[in-house]
């Protein structure tokens, strides 16, 4: 990462023994994945190059380099800490929500809690059905089967339409969690089908049709449902997601007060409008060509729920994703008004594309969630534009 107008740059090798020759490999700089400010050739004639860029505002780069029958990709961010959202949020954003957590707290939550199976010693296993505003929540929970009360940890799902595992719950409960892995769709934790693949295209021109209202409200009763079981500590709701996870996590945060801490794995649907502003946008992909699509996405923007959020947020961005852009995840991450931690996964992907490349989240998620288990607090590291 560099500061404003500092030069910024990658030096490639080429492996030993391999032969390169000027104009062999190319190489394209995009400012936000999205414009190209600068492209060239490399002389690889003596096995090393570089390749040097100066911006004078905050952004993201890309970088492709094209060679010897392989491409590969290179990211940087110039103060990313600074960077600010491509669009307002609606006028009536607050208002929205407001009404639609108003009208979800006249629902009552109707717990249907089934034991099932698990061979992990010492917890207990449940599949768990909540009434919600237009649909059911379904999931997972597990617990320690010993007496007491216990800090509760929500996990809610990446993208996609499929079956839940109970040991994405039974680990942590074993642990001394009291764990919902929250199913994204009104489906049955164990259905692998019964929703469309398309789904986050479904209603994405009206605020009251987009699939993602009643995912929302469901991710929102899921913690309305913790805050009401007799084993709940009262005081501890850890909630941590990753790509879609993640974007359902941002966005319980900001509306619900409940929860005291936030772990994302480089989160999706931030930055919805960002194509509109010289921005790769990402997951959900909804449409810059559709401006009913634009404005809608903006009610479900990761960025517009962030100055809402008051828990301590961790959240990892891929410096080469292009699934949930950095420069999104940092936009949002900069809207936070209280304490937040930044993971840089400099050489990352997407997740499910380069999961050996966000071993920094791995680790220190596991170390934060360790802490709050054993009664810490979450506080933070400090890096530039972090607080």
């Amino acid at each position: 990462m560099y500061e404003l107008g500092e030069k910024a740059g990658w030096t490639l090798t080429l492996p030993q023994g391999a032969a390169g020759s000027a104009g062999q490999y190319t190489y394209t700089i995009r400012k936000d994945n999205f414009d190209v400010i600068q492209k060239g050739t490399l002389d690889l004639s003596s096995g090393r190059a570089a390749i040097e860029a100066s911006v004078r505002e905050p952004a993201m780069l890309y970088v492709e380099v094209a060679g010897g029958g392989t491409t590969i990709h290179l990211g940087a961010g110039i103060a990313p800490w600074k960077m600010r959202p491509s669009a307002p949020p609606p006028a009536d954003f607050d208002e929205f929500w407001d009404g639609k957590l108003k009208a979800l707290s006249q629902v009552p939550i109707d717990p249907v809690i089934t034991p099932a199976r698990t061979g992990k010693p010492g917890v207990e296993l449940y599949t768990v059905k909540l009434q919600s505003l237009g649909s059911q929540v379904h999931g997972y929970l597990a617990k320690p089967s010993r007496p007491g009360k216990f800090p509760a940890l929500v996990i809610y799902q990446w993208a996609g339409v499929y079956a839940l595992q109970p040991e994405w719950v039974t680990g942590h409960a074993a642990d001394g969690w009291l764990t919902l892995d929250v199913d994204s769709h009104d489906l049955p934790p164990s259905a692998a089908t019964g929703v469309s693949s398309s789904y986050q295209a479904i209603g994405n021109t009206s605020r009251e049709t987009s699939y993602f209202l009643n995912m929302y409200l469901r991710d929102v009763r899921a913690i309305d449902y913790i805050v009401s079981r007799p084993d709940w500590d009262g005081k501890t709701i850890a909630i941590t997601g990753t790509s879609m996870g993640g974007q359902q996590s941002l966005a319980v945060a900001g509306l619900s007060k409940r929860v005291t801490a936030v772990l994302v794995c480089e989160p999706a649907g931030a930055d919805s409008n960002g194509a509109l502003h010289g921005r790769k946008a990402g997951y959900p992909f909804w449409p810059s060509d559709n401006l009913q699509a634009m404005r809608t996405g903006l009610y479900f923007d990761t960025v517009n729920f962030a100055p809402r959020i008051q828990a301590p947020v961790l959240a990892a961005m891929g410096f080469i994703d292009t699934v949930a852009p950095p420069t999104g995840i940092w936009i949002a991450l900069n809207q936070v008004p209280g304490a937040r931690e930044s993971v840089p996964l400099v050489d990352a992907d997407h997740n499910n594309i380069t999961p050996d490349k966000i071993g920094l989240y791995t680790s220190r998620s596991a170390e934060v969630l360790n802490l709050i288990l054993h009664g810490g607090t979450f506080k933070p590291a400090k890096a530039p534009g972090d607080r």
